[in-house]
């Protein structure tokens, strides 16, 4: 659908915009959640609470360049931390929540006045999956197609959207295990395992058209299984510009891709590596030239399996090395690519380069 080794697509190759979410928990010098309320005004344009008071969310603005929204979103991290140094709090960098002894330990984030419906969504949320599964924290990476790569694609812009977001649900285990980067028993991400971050039923998406995946979100909502389509635990989200709601997507159409399944990386402070976000990047172009397909319930399925497996610490890295060969045989003698692609393809045969097998400090 999108070729970037064309010619006439070659000069806006890498042309995007990228913004980074960024959750993590604040917790006390020894370790444990911090007990105290937010202490960022609530208006404040960058960082809001999540799920809970101790759960700050950083989300940057958009950026044309990868590392420009690492900068900013290092910038934001410095501002936090200079902020609760002084209360005796740190940050946590690890996706995994520090011991939590007992639930009560968690305090739901409470919201008054006309955003008193947010503290009971969050109050919903921790009765159906419990307190502590909420306190999972992660990454995630919103990406725009550039408007001149897609005008000289000849391509429309929900359609191209559509197509990635379904390649995305068929391959994008690679970048849970790329970047798994929080053991626990027998996983490298409890947070993307089967333990961590689904819903109930598996979701069957329907691609073919902005409004026709709405309403498929649509449809979990009204049959009782989802409150809010917030309430999707999905590795991929498709966007409106602005506030995410159905109605601006089907109506407005789709604005960026969302990546939701990239673990804080302690090595990075709890931040993330410049070089796996590039490699999303490079991921959601090589999916962009895939062939057009319809991704059937059963596929969707087993997709889903496959994300779950690629969050276990035994997972088969031949697959994951089989991937990465036919991403650098597309990117062969395209500039800027080589570094990224042996960058992940250590870490397939260098388990010792995996961040789910090293020790770093969590704080």
């Amino acid at each position: 659908m999108l070729d970037i080794r064309k010619p006439d697509l070659r000069p806006f190759a890498f042309e995007g915009n990228f913004g980074l979410e960024r959750e993590a928990l604040r917790v006390t010098v020894d370790g444990r959640m911090a007990l105290t309320p937010h202490p960022f005004p609530s208006d404040h344009p960058r960082i809001v609470r999540d799920f809970c008071e101790n759960q700050t969310e950083i989300n940057t603005s958009v950026h044309p360049a990868v590392d420009a929204a690492i900068e900013e979103l290092k910038e934001i991290d410095a501002a936090i931390r200079a902020t609760v140094g002084p209360l005796g709090e740190r940050l946590w960098t690890n996706s995994n929540p520090p011991p939590i002894a007992d639930e009560s330990e968690v305090i739901t984030a409470r919201f008054t006045g006309p955003f008193a419906a947010k503290s009971n969504y969050r109050d919903y949320l921790a009765g159906k999956y419990g307190k502590r599964l909420m306190t999972y924290c992660g990454i995630h990476v919103n990406f725009s197609f550039g408007d001149r790569l897609v005008d000289a694609a000849r391509v429309e812009r929900d359609e191209l959207y559509l197509h990635v977001a379904s390649q995305c649900v068929k391959w994008g285990w690679v970048v849970v295990a790329l970047t798994a980067a929080s053991p626990a028993g027998d996983y490298a991400s409890v947070r993307c395992s089967e333990r961590g971050y689904w819903n109930r039923f598996v979701p069957v998406l329907d691609f073919s058209s902005a409004k026709a995946y709405a309403r498929s979100i649509a449809r979990y909502v009204q049959d009782g299984l989802l409150i809010a389509p917030s309430e999707l635990y999905h590795p991929v989200r498709l966007k409106p510009r602005g506030p995410y709601n159905l109605l601006s997507l089907a109506e407005r159409g789709i604005d960026h891709i969302e990546i939701r399944c990239v673990d804080l990386n302690p090595l990075t402070g709890g931040l993330v590596d410049a070089r796996d976000v590039q490699f999303v990047h490079l991921f959601l172009l090589w999916c962009a030239a895939q062939p057009r397909e319809t991704l059937s319930a059963a596929q969707q399925e087993a997709a889903a399996g496959w994300f779950k497996a690629a969050a276990r610490l035994d997972f088969d890295w031949s697959t994951v090395g089989e991937l990465l060969e036919r991403m650098g045989e597309f990117f062969a003698g395209v500039s800027g690519t080589t570094e990224v692609l042996a960058f992940e393809e250590e870490k397939v045969y260098h388990p010792e380069k995996r961040y789910s097998r090293m020790e770093v400090c969590h704080v």
